[in-house]
């Protein structure tokens, strides 16, 4: 196995016990957060608030992206009024499907849930629903499963608090000893008691149930606090355990062993007469039948459902991440560090602007940004020096590991910063910006810290094209429209979503960046999209909506130029997938068209991508950061960028 730097930030796989909570609405989440808080507590796990995004027939999944992002303002702002509440991670989560369970089950799955809430009574679970109890999904999920059946009383988390009674019908089955876990949590977070209730079916043989459950929960009982008092009658199950939860304000139950209902006879006898809210618990089943692993198996997509689904759940507003406090927050309790590095080439008009913009909102009003470094590429003007003056770290990037050699181009002086710097996430934004405004930072980086399985992160915009004193809306993004864009539509269609592939303002993970190979110039950007998709996949890259960027715009000859770099990364991608040669070169010669008076020429220019190899693999990045040199097979795994797990 190949060995790569480990930062604090773990992957969504070990994040520890998750707690996944479909919601419809702010007040349906309300009714579930104390449940799901108690039992994340317990168990020092977090809690996924959800929302499914469904997309009638006749409209594409595409076109769900502004309800997507609806949705999620909205559960962020029930969690920002929340959770100062509850002491456990909470996060959101938006899924676009055909079919709300759809959604629900494959968001499951992907997210590897270990326990999944639903409310009946919402409109996943209508209050008359046993044709959706009898679902062969519920009855074989993919994590452990909990119903809350609240009542019309119950308006919000204010309710739970006086739930300090709670009734524990058991039988010997799992799904009891998962009812006697949720019991216990919600004891210890409401300061409540427990009453266990064990019923013994008339005509059993006369002490044999009895001793059987006194064998099986007797241990437990002794040691739980919350457990008060037990008792053991004999009759019929469903009239006991109604009668006697007339004396408490909570009702929990394991569910029916019945494989083809839910509640069975008794529980739903006692589902429809108790007038207290309801848990009824189901336990995993560790070996599904083949049936049920057929229907928990993701689904495989055509690639144009794939994208439309990717641009409605990965594409992101800046204004979701514009809570600052917020980002600061989950950035301690990642325990991550974060660094912005400043490319530049002459640039002495706005790179002022720029270091003083992110400097004083992102470092010294909300410690977002760990440091700021300006990656010069040899400027002949006052671009190192007004840096210098705003107490910014510079390096020239010819002089960053010499060894190496140099090339000119952004993509070399990319690669090399992530020698020099040293966060766990890194956020590269171009410096020619006149309208530079803190979201080009946090609307990047805000996608990475909220979303673990996110590795990378683009920023898009409107980019009016500048003529004289004019701005024409919409002009901009020439190369990406004319040559980016088609070229990923044909051979990368799992890209297409992409709106500016192109553009300056990105973040990644290192753990990610530093896998990848970087090319030295204007190609860099196609590249590592490119690299990302095949190591990480789709779902590993978002995009956000930085609003409006207005820069300086180069002249048609030098996006030719750039447009000429992007093609040659194209390609090179496409002969390493299909073995085969296609650019000689001779190729990497362009021929650009020169006018002077009376005459046309043409002017030979070499634009040779080069190919500097991942980060990871140099001895000199190990060492700096404590990892033992590579074997010849982890190098070769490197170079051959094999795909990795991101989530």
């Amino acid at each position: 196995m190949v060995q790569t730097h480990s930062p604090k930030w773990e992957t969504s796989a070990s994040v520890g016990y998750r707690i996944l909570v479909p919601v419809t609405s702010p007040e349906e989440a309300g009714l579930v957060l104390p449940l799901a808080a108690a039992l994340a507590r317990v168990r020092q796990g977090q809690v996924w608030f959800m929302q499914v995004v469904a997309v009638p027939p006749g409209k594409t999944l595409s076109e769900a992206a502004g309800d997507a992002i609806q949705a999620r303002e909205q559960l962020e702002a029930f969690l920002r009024e929340h959770r100062g509440a509850y002491s456990v991670p909470m996060r959101t989560l938006v899924k676009v499907a055909r079919d709300a369970w759809e959604g629900l089950w494959e968001a499951a799955i992907q997210e590897q849930a270990d326990l999944l809430i639903l409310h009946w009574g919402g409109s996943l679970l209508p209050s008359t629903m046993d044709d959706r109890l009898r679902d062969p999904r519920l009855m074989e999920p993919p994590c452990d499963l909990i119903l809350l059946r609240t009542v019309p009383f119950w308006k919000g988390p204010e309710d739970w608090k006086q739930v300090k009674h709670i009734l524990l019908p058991v039988r010997e089955s799992p799904h009891s000893v998962l009812a006697l876990r949720v019991a216990d949590a919600l004891a210890e977070t409401l300061e409540a008691r427990i009453t266990v209730l064990f019923v013994v079916p008339p005509g059993t043989e006369e002490g044999r149930e009895e001793s059987r459950f006194r064998a099986a929960f007797g241990p437990a009982l002794r040691e739980l606090r919350s457990v008060i008092r037990t008792i053991v009658v004999e009759g019929n199950i469903a009239e006991n355990i109604l009668e006697e939860a007339r004396a408490y304000q909570l009702l929990v139950m394991g569910s029916s062993e019945d494989p083809r209902d839910w509640l069975g006879l008794h529980l739903r006898h006692v589902a429809e007469q108790a007038r207290i809210p309801l848990v009824i618990t189901r336990k995993m089943q560790p070996k599904p039948h083949a049936r049920a692993a057929a229907l928990l198996r993701p689904r495989q997509h055509p690639i144009a459902v794939l994208v439309d689904r990717w641009f409605a759940e990965n594409t992101f507003h800046s204004r979701e991440f514009e809570d600052l406090e917020e980002l600061v927050r989950l950035k301690e309790e990642q325990g991550v560090t974060i660094s912005l590095g400043l490319p530049a080439l002459n640039e002495e008009e706005t790179i002022g602007s720029v270091i003083t913009t992110m400097k004083t909102a992102l470092v010294e009003e909300a410690p977002l940004l760990d440091e700021i470094v300006l990656i010069d590429s040899g400027s002949v003007d006052y671009t190192r020096e007004i840096a210098m003056e705003l107490g910014i770290p510079v390096y020239i990037h010819q002089e960053i590991l010499p060894q190496y050699g140099a090339y000119r181009g952004k993509g070399e002086a990319l690669w090399k910063s992530l020698y020099v710097l040293r966060g766990d996430i890194v956020v590269w934004i171009d410096t020619d910006i006149r309208n530079i405004h803190p979201r080009f930072v946090y609307g990047v980086v805000g996608p990475l810290l909220k979303y673990p399985h996110i590795q990378y992160v683009k920023g898009f915009y409107r980019r009016p094209l500048k003529q004289g004193e004019r701005l024409i809306a919409g002009g901009g993004g020439r190369v990406t429209e004319l040559t980016a864009r088609p070229l990923f539509n044909l051979f990368f269609p799992e890209l297409s979503g992409l709106i500016q592939p192109l553009s300056g303002e990105y973040a990644g993970r290192r753990r990610a960046l530093e896998r990848l190979p970087f090319f030295t110039g204007y190609g860099v950007e196609t590249g590592l999209l490119i690299d990302m998709l095949e190591l990480f996949g789709l779902r590993a890259i978002a995009q956000v909506d930085l609003l409006e960027r207005v820069h300086r715009n180069q002249p048609l000859s030098a996006l030719s130029k750039m447009a000429f770099a992007i093609i040659q990364v194209v390609v090179k991608r496409l002969e390493e997938r299909h073995k085969i040669r296609l650019l000689e070169d001779i190729n990497k010669t362009m021929n650009l068209i020169r006018y002077e008076p009376g005459r046309y020429f043409l002017e030979p220019v070499e634009i040779q991508e080069h190919e500097r190899p991942p980060m990871l693999t140099l001895p000199e990045y190990r060492a700096k950061h404590g990892l033992p040199p590579l074997s010849r097979e982890e190098r070769e795994a490197l170079l051959a960028r094999r795909r990795v797990k991101a989530e």
